[in-house]
C-alpha cells in the first residue's frame, strides 16, 4: 500500500462551487477511483488550501492512474473542479495537484 499526499488551491471565487460539488460526488467518479485501487481518499480544506490524502493498494500506479484520466465521467467531474483550482507551480502524481513528501508515520503498532 502507498500513501499518497497533495495539495492545490482553491480559487476564494469558487470556493462555493466546489465545495457543493463535493457534497455529491458523482458514482462514476467514485466506481473509477475504486477500480484504480484507490482507497481512503480525503480531501481537507484550510482557508483557501486543499489537502487530500489517499491510499493505493494497486500494482501498477502510472496504468491506474492513466485509468483514472481517461475516464470519460471523471473528465466531466475535472471539467467542473479544476476551475476551481488554482495550481501549486510543481505538480504531481494528481495531476494539477503537488505532492506532499511523507516525512512521519504512526504505524498500527501499539507500544510495548
Amino acid at each position: 500500500m502507498r500513501r499518497l499526499a497533495q495539495t492545490i488551491r482553491l480559487r476564494p471565487e469558487r470556493r462555493e462551487e466546489y465545495l457543493e460539488l463535493h457534497r455529491s460526488v458523482w458514482p462514476g467518479v467514485e466506481a473509477a477511483l475504486h477500480a484504480a485501487h484507490i482507497r481512503n481518499y480525503s480531501i481537507f480544506l484550510r482557508d483557501d488550501v486543499l489537502f487530500s490524502y489517499f491510499e493505493y493498494h494497486g500494482d501498477d500506479f502510472e496504468a491506474d492512474m492513466a485509468s483514472i484520466a481517461a475516464d470519460p465521467e471523471t473528465r466531466r467531474w475535472w471539467q467542473l473542479t479544476d476551475p476551481c483550482q488554482e495550481p501549486w507551480p510543481d505538480t504531481g502524481a494528481g495531476g494539477n495537484w503537488s505532492d506532499l513528501e511523507e516525512i512521519w508515520h504512526l504505524t498500527e503498532e501499539s507500544p510495548a
